[in-house]
């Protein structure tokens, strides 16, 4: 199983980390070491809209995380030029920190 952490454009986003299996990760995260998706690039299929529906009814609680293996990204589009290989460990603008 892998961790996967959501964040979305809302002021009082809860950064919430939820569980799925190897499968679904490889599907939301098809690339070799990504480990960042947009939702918008996931399009209407139906396979993903399944693994999602899946997805959200598996919420931790934090203090039980033991890692997190991805970051899907809601209504964040403008963060895409921060992650143009989708992959953390890019991130090298101000010392792996985003600057505007």
């Amino acid at each position: 199983m892998k961790n996967i952490q959501v964040i979305d454009h809302a002021i009082n986003c809860a950064y919430d980390v939820y569980r799925v299996t190897e499968e679904e990760f490889s599907r939301i995260f098809p690339e070799s070491e990504q480990d960042i998706q947009f939702i918008e690039d996931l399009g209407d299929d139906e396979d993903i809209t399944q693994i999602l529906t899946r997805m959200w009814k598996r919420r931790l609680k934090k203090p039980e995380i033991n890692g997190i293996h991805g970051t899907l990204f809601y209504q964040l589009a403008e963060k895409k030029r921060f992650y143009p290989t989708k992959r953390e460990i890019d991130l090298t603008i101000g010392h792996g920190r985003p600057q505007d």
